[in-house]
């Protein structure tokens, strides 16, 4: 048997872009190494913090996010995200700068899960700011306005200072309360909402509470993290006929 190999680590496939920010990441964030049964390889976006990614992004961030996806791309990984959902809106050019698939944002799950609903019903999106949300995001992952009804954590005390003023400690219990304040009131102002997609990948940890509240399903970055693994590993199915 002979192998080929031409870079420092192996045993990865997904390369994940990190926002450079210091509060705690819990398990279920994609910042956390323990949230996924393989293993991933980060990169940290020197400069990209919450408060510039989602609501002053511009050229010169975009250009950290190449620089970092190219090395990350150097470093054999097989596929690309980010720790972002914000990072919708240079997707594009993220997936031009490398040769592996890029699935920078959350929010590429929308369409797919609008499909999977009747006509009339929405995708409900908690996300870290709704204001910030434009046109241009909606774009660069292929989402119609109207698959969607948005609920932001604007406003949300311990989110807004952990997320961006990088408060290093977080109050668990305080977080989840808010997390799932918002997307229970999100579902009662519009019933039309029959799925719920957390875009913020600090958000994957109270996944299981919001899902106890709304009895909806809930996807999140981990799904989508984990079902592009599972492209990029398969295995050979086992069984009887």
């Amino acid at each position: 048997m002979s192998v080929y190999g031409k870079t420092n680590l192996y045993g990865y496939t997904i390369g994940i872009l990190v926002n450079e920010s210091y509060f705690p990441r819990l398990p279920g964030a994609l910042g956390n190494a323990t949230t996924f049964p393989f293993p991933v390889l980060y990169k940290v976006v020197r400069g990209a913090t919450g408060e510039r990614v989602v609501r002053e992004p511009d050229q010169d961030t975009i250009m950290r996010y190449v620089t970092a996806a190219r090395e990350l791309e150097s470093q054999g990984v097989r596929a690309i995200t980010t720790t972002c959902g914000f990072t919708a809106i240079f997707q594009r050019e993220l997936a031009e700068c490398v040769d592996v698939p890029v699935f920078a944002s959350s929010l590429l799950l929308v369409p797919l899960i609008a499909r999977m609903l009747k006509e009339k019903q929405l995708v409900g999106v908690v996300t870290a700011d709704s204001r910030y949300i434009t046109q241009r995001h909606f774009d660069g992952v292929g989402i119609k306005p109207d698959w969607v009804c948005l609920a932001g954590m604007e406003g949300c005390p311990e989110f807004e200072n952990v997320v961006f003023r990088d408060q290093h400690e977080l109050d668990v219990a305080r977080m989840q309360e808010e997390v799932v304040g918002v997307a229970t009131r999100l579902v009662a102002k519009y019933p039309e909402v029959r799925a719920i997609l957390l875009e913020c990948s600090l958000l994957p940890p109270f996944a299981s509470a919001v899902q106890g509240a709304t009895h909806l399903p809930v996807f999140d970055f981990t799904t989508l993290v984990t079902m592009v693994h599972s492209s990029l590993v398969r295995k050979p199915f086992e069984g009887y006929l």
